[in-house]
């Protein structure tokens, strides 16, 4: 679509104001112009056979394909510009081509032809400067058409400023007219030259617009070829470090000639041969499978050369091409020395190496293409003498391109690959025992190395057990946290029920509770069943000494000594009641003062009434004994009951 588009852009303006060149060559234009409506005829038949993605899947049904394009403002602007207006020509003759004038409605087919030829093309920076050349000429050349058509409506030669008159013989020309015009449309948008100055309204009128598109042309070119020039930039730094800063780095730190010459040779040998040394920044925006492609396609053949991953699987070699990194190597440089530590392994890909001796000068072997070499220092081969550090001293001849494969990056593939990592071991253990710096571990290290294993493997077991063991604990403890949670609001009621109760009420209680009364209230209440059965007998037999003559006033006595003696032990069961805790000892001391007074009183007493005062008093002291019996049993409990809680009482109240 380029050429027909381009085409109508600059004939259809050049032969409506070049008569002469529309009249002279007017079957070739009449066949170029049938020959460009064919080609937009079939674009319009691509077009309804392109398909389109929906979704991400690509719609080839061609019933869809028609109903989208027609229902398309594509399909209404490809319909304009192939309106048959060519019949026009009928009517105002063929020296009027701008009845053509429709079919530059096309110009946006022709902003996408350009845009997919720029992402295709392997230069896009020149295609940029060919793009934007292309606009400023037919810009140029409608400027021109436009100029000679208002020459010849003014007058040609009728000032300095207009076309000249074109009676002369050297104006008279095609040739001659077309470059004129265009010469004088160049210096305009260029602001290159002198140009006349214009005389007419119309011919300021024209400047002026000239001038203001030329302010748009020279900014758009200006812009277009500062943003090609940056961009050629960026390329030169991504693909190649920045030299200008390193030459201003050496320069400030007063580097040594020699060194900045070495330097200044390196970066020359990259620019020269196009080494690239960035590969990773350049291949960073492209997905990780089109990397390893690309990695694949451009290292794979180096690295399938090397005796070590000949034997390896596919999926280790593409995994490890994405891990190397390009190194150049200046002549007489060292790549590694002996002794020194050693985290990564290298592959030659081009140029030669020589296993140096410590003095510099003696070479025990030369290294070439696909050659590998310190991949003992990064294996951790056990038994290695040398641990982890270089075995010997490495020195580039020429310019040497290696890639290097760090330690990290090793140990990380070789972790999925166990085949080639047993291999690799073994190919250490050779060259180490060939150069007697393999120690014979024994099957102690394997051993150990299984024990390692199984503390591993127990270790792990336990960590699952103690956690099974902390969820049960937790599920305990939340259980837990709730059952408090409810006897806590339990509580909480029953302190505000018992809160409605009066305070003395409950300091009672709460005394009574202290001295362990509960168990005092039943004794009591025995006590007083069984003093009311003795009051009763004590009763019958009174009624039955008042009947006889002699012993009134003796039996009034006795019976007022025997209400005496039972009202002193009332009290003394009462006193015992309320004394609770005090100590039998104590109670016993009372016991013996209370029967010395009673034996006391009972003597003076005279004849019957002594006599009858000792029975009960006997009766009494045999059924008291029983009582005490019971209650010194029940006394004893009450101690101890009560010892309990006046501790614990204690300790609630250091609490508090």
């Amino acid at each position: 679509m380029i050429f027909p588009i381009i085409y109508n852009w600059v004939i259809i303006i050049l032969r409506t104001c070049f008569t002469t060149i529309a009249f002279n060559y007017l079957p070739v234009w009449m066949t170029l112009d049938y020959v460009a409506d064919l080609m937009y005829l079939v674009d319009m038949l691509i077009t309804v056979h392109t398909g389109y993605l929906d979704q991400g899947i690509l719609i080839k049904d061609l019933a869809h394909l028609k109903k989208r394009y027609l229902r398309s403002k594509h399909f209404l602007r490809d319909l304009v510009s192939l309106l048959p207006t060519d019949f026009l020509y009928f009517v105002f003759g063929l020296e009027t081509p701008m009845v053509r004038i429709n079919r530059l409605v096309r110009i946006p087919r022709l902003d996408e032809a350009l845009d997919r030829m720029e992402t295709r093309t392997s230069y896009p920076n020149t295609f940029r400067i060919t793009k934007l050349m292309i606009y400023i000429f037919v810009l140029i050349h409608w400027n021109a058409c436009l100029y000679f058509a208002l020459s010849s409506y003014i007058g040609f030669g009728s000032d300095r400023w207009v076309y000249p008159n074109i009676t002369k013989p050297e104006f008279a020309s095609m040739r001659r007219q077309y470059f004129y015009c265009f010469w004088f449309s160049a210096q305009i948008f260029t602001t290159v030259g002198d140009t006349p100055l214009p005389k007419r309204e119309e011919e300021y009128l024209f400047m002026i617009a000239d001038l203001l598109i030329a302010v748009l042309v020279f900014a758009s070119i200006v812009g277009n070829v500062g943003n090609v020039i940056t961009s050629l930039r960026d390329r030169d730094n991504v693909f190649f470090p920045n030299h200008e800063l390193v030459k201003a780095y050496l320069r400030s730190h007063h580097i040594s000639k020699e060194l900045r010459q070495r330097i200044d040779n390196w970066y020359q040998h990259l620019h020269i041969n196009k080494k690239i040394m960035r590969e990773k920044e350049i291949l960073e925006q492209l997905p990780l499978h089109l990397r390893t492609e690309i990695a694949v396609s451009v290292h794979l053949p180096t690295l399938s050369k090397v005796t070590i991953f000949q034997s390896c699987e596919k999926s280790l070699l593409e995994e490890l091409v994405l891990k190397l990194t390009p190194q150049v190597f200046s002549p007489g440089e060292y790549v590694c020395r002996k002794g020194d530590v050693g985290h990564e392994m290298y592959i030659i890909r081009e140029g030669k190496l020589a296993v140096v001796a410590d003095d510099g000068v003696t070479e025990y072997a030369v290294l070439t293409d696909s050659n590998f070499f310190g991949e003992i220092s990064i294996l951790n081969i056990k038994g290695n003498k040398s641990g982890n550090r270089r075995t010997a001293n490495i020195r580039s001849i020429g310019y040497s391109d290696l890639f290097s494969l760090s330690k990290e990056d090793l140990t990380d593939v070789l972790s999925e690959f166990p085949a080639a990592k047993r291999h690799l071991e073994e190919k250490g253990r050779q060259i180490l025992t060939k150069m007697g710096m393999l120690e014979d571990t024994g099957e102690e290290k394997e051993g150990e190395e299984d024990n390692v294993e199984t503390k591993i493997n127990t270790l792990e077991s336990n960590l699952e057990i103690l956690q099974t063991k902390l969820a049960r604990l937790m599920m305990e403890l939340e259980s837990s946290n709730r059952k408090m949670q409810a006897r806590v609001e339990q509580l909480e009621l029953e302190v505000a029920a018992l809160g409605n109760q009066p305070l003395e009420d409950e300091e009672e209680r709460i005394k009574r509770e202290l001295r362990g009364e509960g168990v005092g209230e039943e004794v009591r209440w025995e006590r007083e069943e069984a003093e009311g059965e003795e009051e009763e007998g004590l009763d019958a037999k009174v009624k039955k000494e008042e009947q006889g003559e002699d012993g009134n006033e003796l039996t009034k006595d006795g019976d007022g000594e025997s209400t005496k003696s039972r009202e002193g032990d009332v009290e003394k069961m009462v006193e015992v009641d309320n004394s609770g805790l005090k100590d039998p000892d104590d109670q016993e001391k009372k016991e013996k003062d209370d029967s010395e007074k009673n034996k006391d009183k009972g003597d003076d007493r005279p004849g019957k009434g002594d006599g009858a005062e000792i029975e009960l008093e006997e009766e009494k002291e045999e059924k008291s004994g029983e009582i005490d019996s019971e209650e010194g049993g029940v006394t004893a409990e009450e101690d101890s009951e009560n010892k309990d809680m006046k501790q614990k009482d204690e300790g609630q109240t250091k609490n508090e």
